[in-house]
């Protein structure tokens, strides 16, 4: 799949159902590896409105490392995630359970559109990067700093926990009207070493720092 603008991938993201199947995790059936189950508890908060001060979007620049302080997340260098061959969305390998990714045919981090980052919660190895997500509350905040040196704040408006076959793939990557970003991670309890939901993180572009 070639890369696509932000504007015109929409209906090429859409049509591809199979986005949904590789967004999680696979813990495995180690002894011992696994984290006891992940889950959250659905909340919103309200969408920023149209009176409300705009935060202006920020020029492409790749991410190059992410902070979710609730979860005690401080991860960098950001992998570079595409599609595999069947069309599905690439994850960090085992390898690299500790760090997140980039879906790198959207936009990046801070402007206009979804930005959708990925990351493990647990592997056959034991705890990943976003081991710690039910910890993250609406209103927290989560920094993504950009290769020209600029920082995007975000604010997290909703929490989400879906099984992977309903996943709402138009509502993670769908095109939006301002500069938002998803973290994707998996939950729910083991089944058959895979944990059988997406836990996934929406948040509102709410201050771009200069470098």
């Amino acid at each position: 799949m070639n890369r696509r603008s932000p504007r015109s991938r929409t209906a090429a993201v859409l049509l591809l159902a199979a986005l949904t199947a590789l967004t999680g995790c696979s813990a495995g059936s180690e002894p011992g590896a696994a984290l006891p189950p992940a889950h959250i508890s659905r909340a919103t908060a309200p969408a920023p409105t149209a009176s409300a001060a705009p935060v202006k979007p920020m020029a492409r620049s790749l991410p190059v490392r992410v902070r979710v302080p609730a979860a005690g997340v401080d991860a960098g260098p950001i992998l570079d995630l595409g599609l595999n061959g069947d069309g599905t969305v690439e994850v960090p390998s085992v390898a690299d359970a500790d760090r997140i990714g980039w879906y790198d045919k959207g936009v990046t981090p801070g402007q206009t559109g979804p930005a959708v980052l990925i990351g493990h919660f647990d592997t056959a190895r034991g705890p990943a990067v976003l081991k710690d997500v039910s910890k993250v509350r609406v209103g927290d905040e989560i920094t993504v700093t950009r290769a020209d040196g600029t920082t995007a704040v975000f604010r997290v408006r909703e929490l989400e926990q879906v099984d992977k076959h309903a996943f709402p793939t138009a509502k993670v990557y769908g095109d939006t009207a301002r500069p938002e970003l998803r973290i994707v991670t998996c939950g729910g309890e083991l089944v058959d070493g895979h944990r059988p939901d997406n836990i996934i993180l929406y948040a509102d572009l709410v201050a771009a720092r200069a470098a």
